[in-house]
């Protein structure tokens, strides 16, 4: 059994010896090499030829002396002895080479055979006999010492760009994945992450969260210093008017950031060009290289205003001598405001045209009623003031003025068509022609209805036939009617509905100080409240139907007013004097005593008197 041990420990020291690339020889006495090349083992396990003890213990002792003893989980240095493709050889003076994965060096693309590595040991010797290294976790072992010391020294450190994330990127530094901000990446904006992945770059320690293992990196700390010199410089040169050559940096809604070389300054929408644009980007692109001027500055030239349209000649001032009054330009809508439109005549030279200039018509509508930002107009110039750079253009000029021969095509009586535009709280306003618009008043919309608002009546853009009332050339208006075009219902009404006359009808409503009834659809009666006294003593109800005198009718008003009491009133006064003819007759004929006429009388007096108190 003793023997059987000592064949393994034999085996194995030969095994190792086989594998190590040098040993250095350190004793005179004998060459391991030369030792096992001439041992006899086959004679050895045969037990035909024996070693002696004194050669063993010498090669025990030259294995001590030049084979590391490690543990594991231990760190220790290396050195790169040979490369493949994927995988790197690593000496660590052990019995045996290791192998590592040459993915754990992608920070390093340079490796190179001789140099030193960190690795850790996590099995000295696996089932196959394979010492199992691994350089990643020595780095991540290190690490945390490393990048401490890189913070507080303010070091500059390597590292591999892992990939993107939200915000900016993972950078592998001594093995510790440490977030490198987009802000960080550098001095301008970057916009793609991706050309940096998978590149090795350098980069100060900026923060550590030791609580959350957390490392922050940057890369323009590295080179802010040297463009901070450099901004120092050209802030001290700078002067009101002075031209200099930028890079579009950043572009926004209201205007592009310059680089003028670690200076930045802006260009406001305004400054970029005579014309009007919506946006930027419509003159300018990113990275491209123009020249500006400066405009001004604040105090401490932190905030540099820059202008690029100055550097051209002002529009105006190439303008031809030869556009005067009253010719006719043509140009593009470059804005529309409710007041009117901008037309630009050439590049950077506009023109205003007013509503009112849009239409003859002084109903003023809205100028999107005429144009559309990009349509091609053509106008006549009205106004032109060269020096304060301004000009005033019509189109309505360009067709003839309708209230030219007003008076003969709509005079005062004539009936036409037009076509509702608009409602006021007063009236209607009706286009008869491109340019003519009367007025409807509310009063003269119906011969019977009680309009309260036009729209109860009529819609934008239905058609409606009026007639001319009134016109005005001077003016310029024209009051129009509709119900002037169909006959007047109260002239027939004011004999149908006379003083006097009875008709039947039901009560419609119940409103104060007594009741309506709606005798058709145009005549609506009022009926005071002791009108609506019955016979019985009892009042009209809503709903309940009976005749009724016609007591006031007022054509010009359109006011009816009604009766129901004065029915049987006028009857009981009927009655009265018909029984007083009676008497006077049979008074006559008997030749009564005055005091029997006086007692038929006073007897129907009381009567009179009785239904009085009960009412």
């Amino acid at each position: 059994m003793a023997e059987e041990k000592t064949t393994a420990e034999v085996e194995e020291t030969v095994e190792a010896q086989q594998e190590v690339k040098e040993v250095k020889e350190e004793t005179p006495v004998q060459d391991p090499k030369e030792f096992l090349e001439n041992f006899d083992w086959d004679k050895y396990e045969q037990g035909i030829e024996k070693v002696e003890d004194s050669k063993l213990k010498e090669f025990e002792t030259l294995v001590e002396k030049n084979f590391v003893d490690t543990a594991d989980e231990e760190v220790v240095t290396g050195t790169v002895v040979y490369l493949t493709d994927r995988e790197a050889i690593i000496d660590i003076n052990a019995k045996s080479e290791g192998v590592i994965s040459l993915n754990e060096f992608r920070y390093n693309p340079n490796l190179k055979v001789g140099d030193k590595v960190e690795v850790l040991i996590d099995i000295r010797e696996d089932k196959s006999g394979q010492l199992v290294l691994s350089h990643r976790k020595a780095r991540t072992i290190m690490a945390w010492d490393r990048v401490n010391a890189a913070h507080d020294n303010e070091e500059v450190v390597s590292g591999f760009v892992k990939c993107r994330t939200k915000g900016g990127m993972i950078v592998d530094v001594f093995g510790i994945e440490a977030f490198l901000p987009g802000s960080q990446i550098d001095v301008k904006p970057i916009r793609d992450y991706d050309q940096y992945v998978n590149k090795t770059m350098e980069f100060k320690v900026v923060k550590i969260n030791h609580e959350f293992k957390n490392v922050v990196v940057s890369h323009k700390a590295l080179i802010e210093a040297d463009i901070e010199e450099q901004k120092k410089e050209i802030i001290s040169q700078l002067e009101k008017g002075q031209v200099l050559e930028g890079v579009v940096k950043n572009i926004t809604s209201y205007g592009v950031f310059i680089d003028l070389g670690g200076v930045d300054g802006l260009v406001h929408i305004t400054d970029l060009s005579w014309s009007r644009i919506n946006h930027p980007n419509e003159v300018v692109e990113l990275d491209q290289k123009l020249n500006v001027v400066i405009l001004d500055f604040d105090e401490n030239k932190s905030r540099i205003q820059l202008g690029l349209k100055q550097l051209e000649k002002h529009p105006w001032e190439a303008l031809s001598d030869e556009i005067k009054i009253g010719d006719k330009v043509k140009g593009k809508v470059v804005v529309i405001a409710d007041y009117g439109a901008f037309i630009e005549v050439v590049e950077g030279v506009e023109g205003l045209i007013h509503v009112s200039e849009m239409s003859w018509s002084t109903h003023l509508r809205s100028a999107q009623d005429f144009v559309k930002v990009g349509d091609e107009v053509e106008a006549i110039v009205l106004t032109l003031d060269r020096e304060d750079r301004k000009m005033s253009l019509g189109i309505k000029q360009l067709t003839p003025d309708p209230w030219t021969d007003i008076t003969t095509k709509y005079p005062v009586g004539s009936r036409h068509k037009g076509i509702v535009r608009n409602f006021t709280n007063f009236g209607v306003f009706v286009e008869l022609e491109e340019g003519i618009d009367g007025l409807i008043y509310i009063s003269d919309l119906s011969w019977t209805k009680k309009i309260k608002h036009p729209s109860e009546f009529t819609a934008v853009g239905e058609t409606l036939e009026v007639e001319v009332l009134e016109l005005d050339v001077e003016g310029r208006k024209l009051s129009l009617g509709h119900k002037q075009t169909t006959e007047n219902p109260w002239d027939k009404y004011e004999n149908e509905f006379a003083l006097d006359t009875v008709h039947k009808a039901a009560i419609t409503e119940i409103v104060d100080k007594g009741a309506t009834i709606d005798f058709n659809d145009d005549i609506t009666a009022f009926v005071p409240q002791r009108h609506l006294e019955k016979e019985d003593g009892k009042k009209l109800g809503k709903g309940e139907e009976a005749e009724f005198k016609i007591i006031e009718f007022n054509k010009d008003f359109k006011r009816v007013v009604a009766s129901h009491t004065a029915i049987f009133r006028e009857e009981e006064r009927r009655n009265v004097k018909s029984a007083a003819q009676r008497q006077a007759a049979s008074a006559e004929e008997a030749k009564p005593t005055l005091g029997d006429a006086n007692e038929q009388l006073q007897a129907l007096k009381d009567k009179m008197e009785a239904k009085s108190k009960k009412k």
